[in-house]
């Protein structure tokens, strides 16, 4: 094979260079540039194949081209001829195969799958074969992905007490900052702890972390999360149980350590049974339960309305960046959610919650009942 000798002047070799680190470049560019760049330094088409993991015959077209074509088409992957679309399913066809898909899967199948969906279109006589590419390709231009589900929980129509609730929660978001009476969000969620058998093998480079399939389970405990999304504050505990005496404990601590100075917490949370001032006299005196009630104004969620609550936005990134792993002990996980939080607030981070009563009136008109006096 003929030998092309590369030279790059100062510019083409600071375009390559570019190229290279930006990083934003389509792959096959950037192999390109790699190529050129790798010739003029008197590398060798072994040297470059090992490198770049790149073919012989990819090697010698681009210097080719350097040289025939220029700098640019060297680096720009070559115009490809326009080619025929060959129609394999037509009209009815691709309308049965959607009809298909559409409808309820195999026995014994979660969910079709293409090649599910591709022998069972030649199954039923509407043609004689049919690839899964192309049937993946009739689904993507129909936007249908049957490998993907998604859950939800919308209240039924015209329900007045979920409007109700939804726009009392609503109001309250509105208000302005008053350090006077802060505007707090409660939640709680279950955490397993899970031990690992045998310890991870760490990253490093060309393997990604390994961790053994097999654990140990360790227990659950219970995560009460606190933020004020307008101060950019949060607070976290672990506990073993949520049960009524947990959260009036949590709730006490909140009003006396976490806001001692606050004339009265507003206080917006889900209606789980626990969740109301009789759990605090259950677990203390007349007296101090009082006290307790009064120095909170209580929102409830409406059900089917969790959304509506800003502590499971937190709830979700103290998830996404901490405990998606695994952890084995109450202590360690007490651990590391307090270092979240301290990591947290220092950066104040806020939630800018823009959804108003009157976009739930347009956005949400089916759940308000007709009924106009």
């Amino acid at each position: 094979m003929k030998k092309h000798i590369i030279e790059l002047s100062c510019e083409q070799r600071q375009q390559i260079e570019q190229v290279i680190r930006s990083g934003t470049a389509p792959a096959r560019k950037i192999m390109h540039a790699h190529i050129l760049l790798k010739s003029e330094q008197g590398w060798s088409d072994k040297q470059i194949m090992n490198a770049f993991g790149t073919g012989e015959s990819t090697i010698w077209r681009v210097r080719r081209r350097f040289l025939e074509q220029g700098f640019e088409d060297a680096l720009s992957r070559r115009p490809q001829p326009e080619r025929p679309e060959k129609r394999i399913l037509n009209g009815v066809h691709e309308a049965h195969l959607i009809a298909l898909c559409c409808g309820p899967q195999p026995e014994g199948r979660a969910r079709w799958s293409m090649r599910l969906l591709a022998d069972r279109f030649v199954q039923i006589g509407e043609v004689e074969t049919v690839s899964y590419e192309t049937v993946r390709r009739t689904l993507k231009k129909n936007e249908l992905k049957p490998w993907l589900k998604e859950y939800w929980c919308i209240p039924p129509k015209s329900n007045a007490e979920f409007v109700y609730h939804m726009e009392d929660v609503l109001e309250v978001y509105q208000r302005p900052y008053d350090a006077r009476f802060p505007q707090v969000c409660l939640d709680e969620t279950s955490r397993q702890h899970l031990k690992d058998v045998e310890p991870a093998l760490p990253l490093r480079p060309g393997s990604c972390e390994k961790i053994d399939y097999e654990y140990e389970r360790e227990g659950v405990s219970n995560v009460f999360l606190v933020c004020e999304p307008l101060a950019g504050k949060r607070f976290v505990q672990v506990t073993a149980r949520r049960t009524k005496v947990d959260w009036a404990c949590f709730v006490r601590d909140l009003i006396d350590v976490q806001y001692p100075q606050a004339e009265k917490i507003v206080l917006v949370m889900d209606n789980l049974n626990t969740h109301s001032p009789s759990s605090f006299y259950e677990v203390f005196s007349p007296q101090e339960a009082r006290r307790l009630t009064e120095k909170l104004e209580i929102h409830y969620t409406p059900k089917h309305g969790s959304w509506l609550n800003m502590a499971e936005i937190e709830l979700a990134v103290l998830v996404r960046q901490c405990l998606q792993r695994r952890i084995a002990t109450p202590e360690a996980l007490s651990q590391e959610v307090t270092a979240w939080q301290q990591t947290r607030n220092a950066l104040s981070v806020t939630i800018n919650w823009r959804f108003t009563a009157s976009d739930a009136r347009i956005k949400l008109k089916k759940l308000y009942p007709s009924n106009e006096v």
